[in-house]
């Protein structure tokens, strides 16, 4: 309950106004079904038993009425003002809540980050954001407006009544929703956590369906993956079914426990009107008034079942948004001055050990070498080797187990992010383009490129051709690159990432898939383009090795020149 309670802490903190205000419509909705019930009960009776003694004629039915037709349309308003207060408050509370967790997840390592699966990061967020919903219009809210309510009921009965049909009445509701509410939670919180995991699968599978369908339709494997979501899909709809179930015999519950609150009612009242104690009126206020706290649990009836749902993404995100930045050892930031020493080698590495934190296997040793700027530097050996790794430790989005890396004379770790960023770029064996034109991909990496120099760039990486019968830099692309082949894509990353005009260039693979022709190409126009930058290239083709000043080779660990 304390992730919950967190979660709706810093829901309310965003629209804290709203939130009251929602709060105390809530509350006014259930005092006025309170009251008009109970009125009209009185109302009926109390003119009921004047017609009876012959005084009907005398009896004033006008303000009581009045106020009947009052509450009625109060009622009416104050529930649609509190839907729209609260649901509008909650939706702008969550947003916000997203963009928090999006910062905290801006946190994680890069080898804490590659550990998911493609979109299932962003998927588990999105649905434990859309869960979060509930605590605090079908759980918190409705329970805080329902004890004020049992509270201004007490003090209806006990005033207005007797006490003693106060306490009983009262009492015996409490007892009996509190019981029903918590044996509710218990029993729903597994499968109610069930359909949210079944969620998640399910819309993880049908996203590797609808991307995949091409391959899995040539490996002969759709049947299977259409199996697995259909699998999904029933997990989900029994453990649906089950919460149904349990959410249908909750309302019987709190029907019964209303109910027999109402008999007593009834009855303690009928003895005290008999003894001449209360009035026969006051007797069928207290009756129909313990009928109407029955709408006070009818909110709670799906929050309860939703608990488990609930409390399990309120511990992740809390998870998530406790997550602090990744520590690394702090040394002074390098002036740009001194980023920008010529007699420096470009990239040093120095005694480089790294060992995998999930795994504790290690998968460099003592590696050493110095690229000077101009220099192009192959990085060879066998595939799972190191030589991609050497790369993400070079853009520092992993850390070195011990060893030192220098970047033109400054330490790697001590350098201002922006600054890194601008003295070097990366292009990853996996690049991700994303929807929009040529010119916007482009422009990603360098707001400021000129429709000339991204023909430049284009030309450079042998797109130029291809593009040009596309339509232009004006060409849409489709998600992921839609609409290239996978050829092209690769290339229009590496023009994405020369278009910064880095100092020091990280190349994971840059030709792979291209005919040698094209590779070769390619590699003359790079180093045509950034003759002075000192390039790094992870390789394993006799082109990449031709075009490369030098050659450093891995073996298992073992780095020899």
């Amino acid at each position: 309950m304390r992730d919950i309670l967190t979660i709706f802490g810093l829901i309310v903190r965003q629209e804290k106004r709203p939130f009251l205000t929602g709060l105390l419509l809530s509350y006014l909705v259930l005092i006025a079904g309170l009251a008009l019930l109970g009125i009209s009960g009185w109302f009926i009776t109390a003119t009921g038993a004047a017609g009876l003694v012959g005084i009907g004629i005398q009896f004033d039915v006008f303000r009581p009425s009045a106020a009947i037709r009052f509450l009625a349309l109060g009622r009416a308003a104050a529930r649609y003002g509190e839907r729209m207060l609260t649901h509008d408050a909650t939706l702008k509370s969550l947003t916000i809540l997203r963009l928090q967790l999006l910062k905290a997840i801006n946190r994680f390592s890069y080898s804490k980050i590659i550990g998911f699966r493609g979109g299932e990061l962003l998927n588990r967020v999105t649905a434990d954001v859309d869960a979060l919903d509930g605590i605090s219009l079908r759980l918190i809210i409705p329970i805080l407006a329902g004890g004020l309510t049992y509270l201004t009921a007490f003090a209806a009965l006990y005033l207005f009544v007797a006490p003693i049909v106060a306490w009983v009445t009262i009492g015996l509701f409490l007892l009996g929703t509190g019981l029903t509410l918590s044996i509710a939670m218990k029993l729903a919180k597994a499968p109610s956590n069930r359909i949210e995991r079944a969620h998640q699968s399910l819309r993880l599978r049908l996203i590797d369906l609808f991307r995949s369908k091409t391959d899995l339709i040539v490996t002969g494997n759709l049947q299977a993956q259409l199996a697995k979501v259909g699998g999904a899909d029933q997990r989900l709809r029994a453990n649906q079914r089950h919460v149904d179930t349990i959410e249908l015999v909750v309302g019987v519950a709190l029907s019964s426990t209303s109910l027999i609150a109402a008999v007593m009612a009834l009855a303690l009242g009928a003895d005290l009107a008999q003894a001449g104690s209360i009035s026969a009126a006051q007797a069928a206020l207290g009756f129909f008034a313990i009928l109407a706290l029955n709408e006070t649990m009818g909110p709670l009836r799906r929050g309860v079942t939703e608990y488990g749902r609930m409390q399990a993404a309120a511990s992740r995100v809390n998870r998530l948004l406790e997550q602090g930045p990744e520590q690394r050892e702090q040394q002074p930031c390098a002036s740009a001055s001194a980023v920008g020493a010529n007699a420096s080698p470009a990239l040093s590495f120095q005694d480089v050990h790294y060992t995998t934190e999930s795994s504790a296997r290690e998968i460099l040793s003592g590696i050493s070498f110095d690229l000077e700027q101009g220099q192009r530097l192959a990085l060879t050996g066998p595939s799972g080797g190191g030589k991609s790794t050497v790369l993400h430790l070079a853009a520092r989005l992993l850390q070195p187990t011990s060893g030192s890396i220098t970047l033109f004379g400054a330490p790697l770790a001590s350098l201002d992010e922006a600054e890194l960023r601008a003295r070097q770029a990366f292009l990853p064996q996996r690049s991700m383009l994303m929807h929009g034109t040529i010119l916007d991909c482009l422009r990603l990496a360098n707001p400021a490129i000129s429709e000339a120099e991204a023909w430049e760039l284009l030309k450079v990486v042998a797109l130029e051709r291809t593009i040009k019968e596309r339509g232009g830099l004006s060409c849409a692309l489709g998600e992921s690159g839609l609409g290239l082949s996978g050829g092209q894509k690769r290339r229009l990353s590496l023009a994405r990432v020369l278009a910064r005009h880095p100092r020091l260039v990280l190349l994971d693979e840059p030709t792979e898939g291209l005919d040698q022709e094209t590779a070769n190409e390619v590699l003359a126009g790079i180093s045509d383009y950034l003759p002075n930058s000192a390039i790094l290239i992870a390789s394993h083709r006799d082109a990449e090795l031709n075009w490369a000043h030098s050659e450093l080779r891995i073996r298992k660990n073992i780095f020899c020149n």
